[in-house]
């Protein structure tokens, strides 16, 4: 059991608040409650939280303008809940930055495995470093990509502003550059094989994505294949 992964849970309605944060205690994490966003704040400054579940249905400030006010820098992973759970509620919080997103009622080993899978995501990015030590960043096309930092860089040495889930699915791609993926075969690398599956989310995600590497005068780096999937035209080092 770990003792040491702190959890913040965030739900206006005490039943579910309450009961969350008893199973999520009976499984080996430190976990904390908040009713409403300002609460919420006030636990983070006082404490270090691994992860945040929080709720999308609050009065006053609800989930996802507390998600939108969070610096995806230094902010923890983020579980939405929601009880709307309409597939275009659950694409744009986790276009804002979240690491999942569950409709509500959720079962609570659904949202357990859930929260293990986000906190092993965030795990394992750190340990992408070289055999040096240094960092380990990925090189295309002019543009360079830190998968530790988390930071991509233009060829005019801008760093470019990447949600959480545009940075997971550009990581996916490069790591498999010249490989055509399918959209199930990207949402499970980006989003992790207990993500359930809605095809749009990727296909918003592609869009901005490939705003956000276009330049004038170049091919799109993103190339979509029709009836399969996408494909990272660039060559790519390490």
């Amino acid at each position: 059991m770990d003792l040491t992964t702190r959890i913040l849970v965030v739900d206006d309605d005490p039943g579910i608040r309450d009961l969350t944060a008893a199973f999520l205690g009976q499984h080996g994490y430190l976990v904390d409650t908040a009713a409403d966003a300002p609460t919420m704040r006030a636990a983070m400054r006082a404490n270090t939280y691994a992860l945040v579940v929080l709720d999308v249905m609050m009065p006053g400030e609800d989930g996802l303008s507390v998600l939108r006010s969070l610096d995806r820098a230094t902010a923890p992973a983020v579980v939405m809940l929601s009880a709307i759970g309409t597939d275009i509620d659950r694409i744009v919080g986790l276009e804002m930055g979240a690491d999942d997103y569950i409709p509500k009622p959720a079962n609570p080993r659904e949202l357990l495995a859930r929260i293990r899978a986000v906190l092993r995501r965030r795990q394992e990015a750190p340990m992408a470093t070289s055999a040096t030590g240094g960092r380990a960043w990925w090189r295309f096309a002019g543009w360079r990509l830190d998968p530790v930092g988390r930071e991509l860089i233009d060829p005019d040495d801008t760093v470019i502003d990447l949600s959480d889930g545009e940075f997971r699915l550009l990581l996916a791609l490069v790591e498999r550059p010249r490989r055509v993926l399918s959209r199930d075969q990207l949402l499970d690398l980006s989003r992790g094989t207990q993500a359930e599956h809605f095809d749009r989310a990727i296909d918003v995600q592609v869009s901005r994505l490939r705003r956000k590497l276009a330049r004038e005068g170049c091919e799109d780096l993103i190339r979509t294949v029709r009836n399969e999937g996408y494909l990272f035209v660039a060559d790519v080092a390490r």
